[in-house]
């Protein structure tokens, strides 16, 4: 036990020896350093255990372990029987001394040379050595060294977890990145068609700018261009209108040449009238002096024309007075010498009408002649009357209105004041209202509307101040039917004539009356008819023996005491009875039934522009009534009969207005030429505008 208690003050004094006192660092496998790198120098052992070797060597059961250690490291003081222990504990102070697999190196070899039956260690004689004869040092060393190795597999396997766990960072780290370097490219990729996307919508933007600009300039160029067409078209139109009046001065200043050749041809005739006779015993000074002077002033005029200038209408207003008054002459001094030239006079007038007569049939045989040799037609036409059966229903009418102007006939032959104040009252009661319609306002109209159909219904109604009716006399109805009548075609000769607009408000309420009052509407196609008979239309023809005045009353002229009236004034007549005619046939009062049909509707106006083609042309009245038909109703045709309204003037441009050309003289083509663009402008646009005036809804609510 002593020997025990020594072990453990070696180990003691070991442990508080400088060597001893080294610290051991459990992360050397980390840095990759041996165990006892730190450890330079050599070990020795201190003084002191000299005498704990000494008590060693002389115990007898063990064996004994000398050291000497000297700073030259030799050791001294060795048996020689114990040399071999002494190398052996040397060789294992050596081995502690080393690193760890030099120690497995060096026990492996002291193994091979180790006998049976020696365990000493043989080591240099230069190294410090210790012989440790006990177990339990050898076990102690055997326990150090197993630690150590445990401590190295430790350690290699906490490495080896340390690089795996390194690796995996690695890994995540080089997957992180290459995620990013991944998610960089795709932005930078992202960048990039974003920068391409905005270069190629700017550059998208700046070709639509640029297209734009172009689009926009081509549109001011063709809007240049439109509006230099429309220029250059109303330039155009404008010069033919000029064109267009300059040829109707030209034809209506022929026509007041030819009026006024006719009027000094008949002031000389008149003139030669007024010479002094033999053998009548009356002085005819003071005619023949007033005749020549109006002979002169005529030559006056005359020798104007000459000059290559027209007669103005002023010119032939004073010829028509200087005219007028040469009659004038003429009466008076037929009053004076009635006895002597009145046979001269009634020759003159029978020569007069016979020659008037013979004109009138040349004429005639004008227009048999020309509908005898056109190449063209379908079926026969008519020269002059109308069909049977609008012939028959042309008759009926005038026959109504006769037994009508018949049957109040005791009312206007009366002979007591209170009978004329009542028909004179009645009168203006019909004819003031007719009077009064324009298209000043809707509410104006149906104002004058109610009143006239007040009138007619047999109620009372204010005229003049008082309260006036047509009960209050058996005839008053019959009478105010046929004088409004009357004044409703009167409007139409006056009033349509002079302002073609005023055609539709006149018709719209003699179309309302005529729906309320179809007798009314009977009477006003009687009167038209006997004023305008081309309204059948009917041409009359002349009668063996109808004075030439009296025919020409049939055709529709005014014939007076001083004569027939002028052609232009009977075609302006004529113009506006068709006109109303046709504004009438086209409307309907508004406030009316509307389930009830037109009284007169657009049939009848088909019927009228067929019948018209069917009959041979006249000379200026068949171009004049067709243009002024047409111009006010060829729009409400066309939209009722479409196709066939088409087909219709087609036949009427291609077949019928060269038969109107042909019976029409160079002085008369004035209404020919405004037929012919008419007729073109419509089949070129296939479209006839609406006629000026009509009335619009707005209209109704004013």
């Amino acid at each position: 036990m002593p020997a025990e208690n020594l072990r453990w003050e070696t180990l003691q004094a070991l442990k508080n020896s400088p060597k001893g006192r080294i610290t051991y660092d459990p992360r050397w496998s980390e840095r990759g350093e041996d165990i006892l790198s730190g450890c330079k120098d050599v070990l020795s052992l201190s003084s002191r255990s000299g005498v704990v070797l000494e008590r060693l060597g002389s115990s007898p059961l063990q064996k004994s372990c000398f050291l000497s250690c000297s700073p030259r490291g030799s050791c001294a003081g060795l048996s020689g029987e114990n040399s071999t222990s002494a190398s052996s504990s040397g060789s294992i102070c050596e081995l502690l001394g080393r690193p760890s697999a030099e120690r497995e190196q060096a026990v492996g070899e002291g193994a091979k040379d180790d006998g049976p039956e020696d365990d000493v260690l043989d080591v240099p004689t230069s190294l410090p050595s210790i012989s440790l004869l006990s177990p339990k040092a050898m076990e102690t060393a055997g326990r150090i060294i197993k630690f150590e190795e445990e401590q190295r597999e430790k350690a290699k396997t906490a490495l080896k977890l340390r690089q795996e766990v390194h690796e995996r960072l690695v890994a995540v780290v080089a997957s992180s990145e290459s995620e990013q370097l991944k998610r960089f490219e795709e932005f930078m990729e992202l960048k990039q068609r974003q920068e391409f996307q905005s270069m190629r919508d700017m550059m998208d933007r700046e070709t639509k700018e640029s297209i734009g600009r172009q689009e926009k300039l081509k549109e001011e160029q063709r809007h240049r261009m439109k509006i230099i067409n429309l220029r250059l078209r109303e330039a155009e139109q404008q010069r033919l209108r000029e064109a267009e009046l300059e040829r109707q001065r030209q034809a209506d200043g022929r026509d007041r040449l030819r009026n006024l050749n006719t009027i000094q041809e008949e002031i000389l005739q008149l003139n030669q009238l007024l010479e002094p006779s033999s053998g009548t015993g009356t002085d005819l000074g003071a005619y023949c002096t007033r005749g020549n002077q109006l002979c002169s002033q005529l030559s006056e005029v005359v020798r104007k024309t000459a000059e290559g200038e027209f007669p103005s209408v002023d010119d032939m207003t004073g010829a028509e007075r200087a005219l007028h008054e040469m009659r004038a002459l003429i009466r008076l001094m037929q009053e004076d010498v009635a006895q002597a030239p009145e046979k001269k006079k009634n020759d003159e007038e029978e020569e007069e009408r016979r020659s008037k007569h013979e004109q009138l049939q040349a004429q005639q045989e004008a227009h048999k002649k020309a509908a005898r040799v056109s190449p063209k037609r379908k079926r026969k036409r008519k020269v002059g009357g109308a069909e049977d059966g609008t012939l028959r229903w042309f008759k009926e009418l005038q026959e109504s209105a006769a037994r009508c102007a018949l049957s109040f006939e005791q009312l206007n032959a009366a002979k007591d004041a209170q009978t004329k104040k009542l028909k004179l009252e009645l009168q203006k009661a019909s004819s003031i209202p007719v009077s009064q319609i324009s298209s000043n306002s809707g509410s104006q109209l149906r104002e004058i509307f109610d009143k006239i159909d007040k009138l007619l219904s047999g109620r009372s109604v204010v005229s003049g101040g008082r309260n006036i009716s047509t009960s209050q006399h058996p005839q008053g109805l019959d009478f105010v039917s046929f004088k409004l009548a009357e004044k409703f075609v009167k409007q139409g000769e006056e009033e349509v004539a002079s302002h073609h607009e005023a055609a539709f408000p006149i018709a719209v309420v003699a179309s309302g009356v005529w729906e309320l009052h179809p007798r009314v509407g009977e009477l006003f196609l009687a009167h038209l008819h006997k004023k305008c008979p081309y309204s059948v239309p009917h041409y009359p023809p002349m009668k063996d023996g109808t004075p030439v005045e009296e025919y020409q009353r049939i055709l529709g002229y005014r014939v007076d005491d001083s004569g027939v009236e002028g052609q232009d004034s009977f075609l302006k007549r004529m113009s506006g009875m068709i006109r109303l005619y046709a504004a009438v046939i086209q409307l309907k009062w508004p406030y009316g039934s509307k389930q009830a049909a037109a009284p007169h509707g657009l049939n009848h106006g088909w019927r009228w522009l067929a019948q018209m083609l069917n009959m041979e042309p006249l000379a200026d009245i068949t171009a004049t009534l067709l243009f002024d038909f047409l111009e006010v109703c060829g729009n409400a045709l066309m939209k009722q009969y479409q196709t066939q309204f088409w087909k219709l003037i087609v036949l009427l441009k291609e077949e019928y207005f060269p038969r109107i050309e042909a019976v029409t003289s160079s002085g008369q083509m004035g209404s020919v030429i405004r037929l012919k663009q008419f007729l073109q402008t419509s089949l070129q646009s296939r479209q006839i505008r609406p006629p000026k005036g009509q009335l619009s809804s707005m209209f109704w609510g004013s």
